[in-house]
């Protein structure tokens, strides 16, 4: 039998039965590698070199500082903010969920965080103000997704530790598509709004109102400025960056706010590492499976595919946007990015995209499998939440997935949507 397929079939048999994702990588690659008669002693060692990466180091602490934001009063005081600024339009609490989201998104960079920090407060008071309940599902469970794609990505951190791409150009890309995928998404809540007949929760309070929250919220809209700034203006690296977010969470909460007791802190602590054991066993399991994709020849195998179907670059592109969207819908984004980064390099090259706007283009696309199930954890917390059955949140969903594809394809034909401003803030890459 041909050894990539028995590679993949393998795998994905396993994610059937429901063998846990790490486990699943590192029992096909071992089967293969006996088929191969590679020495088994490797696994450890590309086990190991999948986890020997410092940029990686910046995951935990963006983990540990989504959990010390979900603990304190932190997510309110953002929500304040959002409702001061926007809940006065029609539909105002859809444009608070949004906002508050992509504020969220540049604190933690974790959009499961974000499903059930913000979801728990919102998604109630949506369906108390007379929303559907899966469209507040859905539009929470969406929204997140922009924690994946808006700086600090985690998946945009791995992407360029693995991928050898700039991180914090990558950063800089992912913010204007990040940008243009939420304010999307209030149009999307406006017009629903308006074809439902919701109205605003309250009217525009005034600027003096806004300013207030503003203050309330000052500290914590810190930490994007300290981590983008210090990444961007080369101060910092990521890993720093997010251990100085996490100190400053830490003073937020635990000294000035005060809303969380210290002998809370080691069970926050304890959560984080159980967060990280997950995802670090994964990409240690990725490690030997990328390896072996490799060794096997797939990017050169999908590539002559490819290119007997078609030569344009557009074409080619398109084409890895569909298997992208496809794959995340069973792979969650870290665990595809590892698995298939040399696939999906091979094809940009062949493209000849820019590695900034692939990897952006990629975290972009694959953060759909995040509302798509079988995978879909952002949808099937805030389902969840709302008790909503998962087949009408599906259904609720799907426009707004229209409207990130949309996006990510709308990338392939103005490249300064996820370009200019790395073009701008790191010229010497272009």
């Amino acid at each position: 039998m041909n050894p990539l397929a028995l590679l993949l079939g393998t795998f994905f048999l396993l994610i059937l039965l429901r063998v846990h994702i790490g486990f699943a990588l590192i029992m096909a690659s071992v089967v293969v590698m006996q088929q191969q008669g590679l020495p088994l002693g490797s696994v450890v060692n590309q086990m190991y070199a999948g986890i020997d990466s410092f940029p990686l180091l910046a995951v935990p602490f963006f983990m540990l500082l989504g959990r010390i934001l979900n603990a304190g009063s932190i997510t309110t005081r953002l929500l304040k903010v959002a409702d001061a600024g926007v809940g006065h339009i029609r539909g105002g609490l859809g444009h608070v969920n949004v906002t508050v989201s992509m504020v969220f998104a540049s604190l933690s960079g974790s959009a499961a965080a974000d499903t059930a920090s913000v979801g728990s407060i919102l998604i109630p008071a949506m369906k108390k103000a007379g929303y559907g309940p899966a469209f507040a599902v859905a539009l929470t469970a969406a929204s997140s997704t922009l924690g994946v794609i808006i700086p600090p990505s985690i998946i945009l951190i791995i992407y360029g530790a693995f991928g050898n791409v700039s991180i914090g150009a990558l950063f800089m890309g992912g913010i204007m598509p990040g940008v243009a995928i939420g304010i999307s998404m209030m149009v999307y809540a406006y017009l629903h709004a308006l074809r439902r007949g919701y109205g605003a929760p309250h009217a525009f309070e005034g600027f003096l109102n806004l300013a207030r929250a503003l203050v309330r919220g000052a500290a914590p809209l810190m930490i994007p400025v300290l981590v983008l700034g210090g990444v961007i203006g080369g101060f910092l690296t990521p890993t720093e960056a997010a251990i100085i977010a996490v100190l400053w969470a830490l003073l937020l909460t635990f000294v000035l706010y005060r809303d969380v007791p210290f002998r809370q802190l080691p069970k926050i602590l304890g959560e984080a590492v159980v967060d990280f054991a997950v995802p670090l066993f994964t990409v240690a399991g990725a490690g030997i499976f990328g390896w072996l994709i490799s060794y096997l020849g797939a990017a050169r195998i999908v590539v002559g595919f490819i290119t007997g179907v078609t030569t344009d670059p557009t074409g080619i592109m398109l084409m890895l946007v569909g298997f992208l969207v496809l794959i995340g819908t069973v792979l969650n984004p870290i665990s595809a990015v590892l698995i298939f980064l040399p696939i999906i390099q091979a094809l940009g090259n062949l493209a000849g995209i820019h590695p900034v706007h692939l990897g952006v283009l990629t975290t972009v696309t694959l953060s759909v499998g995040l509302i798509t199930p079988p995978y879909g954890i952002c949808l099937l917390i805030a389902a969840q939440i709302g008790n909503v059955r998962l087949v009408d949140a599906m259904l609720a969903v799907l426009p707004i997935v229209g409207i990130t594809i949309g996006v990510a394809v709308a990338s392939l034909a103005v490249p300064g949507l996820m370009l200019w401003l790395p073009r701008l803030a790191f010229p010497n890459l272009f």
